[in-house]
């Protein structure tokens, strides 16, 4: 059963190393003691907690689509030219880039600072193991 620290466990829910503290003292995210004596957190646990988290309609989240991976981020970067623009979206520790026509991004209004929801879909999709 792999256990995370609590930096770990943070960078993958994007939050902040003190929100996953807060919910361990309010008993929303349980600790295990990690072999170096420090608190951690059960990685079933936090897959747990990260499903709970993502079914929670968040205020004006969409609520019906046929896409099932939605992440809700902050625009960083617009890029447009005649008839296409590159929106990159920084949802928690991810990156997301979409390539949508121009006409699409202005009806959207989209611009740097903007909140937004990434609703992705695909026939495949890779996981992989990180080392250490």
């Amino acid at each position: 059963m792999p256990n995370l620290r609590i930096s770990e466990a943070a960078s993958l829910l994007g939050v902040s190393d003190d929100t996953v503290r807060r919910w361990v003292d309010q008993g929303r995210l349980p600790a295990v003691q990690l072999d170096s004596g420090r608190k951690g957190i059960d990685g079933r646990e936090l897959a747990e907690l990260a499903q709970r988290l993502a079914d929670t309609a968040e205020p004006g989240a969409t609520i019906a689509a046929s896409a099932r991976n939605r992440m809700r981020g902050i625009v960083t970067r617009v890029v447009k030219d005649v008839v296409m623009a590159q929106v990159e979206l920084q949802a928690g520790p991810f990156r997301v880039v979409s390539l949508m026509s121009r006409e699409a991004a202005d009806e959207l209004g989209l611009e740097v600072g903007s909140v937004a929801v990434a609703s992705i879909k695909s026939t495949h999709v890779v996981v992989e193991i990180p080392e250490g």
